[in-house]
């Protein structure tokens, strides 16, 4: 393998703004804010959603009917008899 060319990984904690979760990792990001966590130096990355408050993953979605929409369109396409 070539060497040099790999991005060096740093730890990451990502805080989703809504909630404030934090979730630590390794990633190639880096940022200038800096948080210490368990002794370890942390990037920080403000994220605007995450899994934690994404509609979809919280329950708070709404669910579509869409039998209407089903009928709708084999009525429209249905050969003529």
């Amino acid at each position: 393998m070539k060497n040099d060319i790999h991005p060096k990984m740093n730890p990451v904690c990502f805080i989703d703004a809504p909630t404030g979760n934090r979730l630590l990792t390794v990633a190639a990001l880096s940022s200038k804010e800096r948080e210490t966590i368990d002794g370890v130096e942390h990037h920080v990355v403000h994220l605007s959603t995450s899994g934690a408050s994404h509609p979809a993953f919280t329950g708070q979605k709404q669910i579509l009917d869409t039998a209407g929409r089903i009928d709708k369109f084999k009525k429209r396409y249905a050969k003529p008899a």
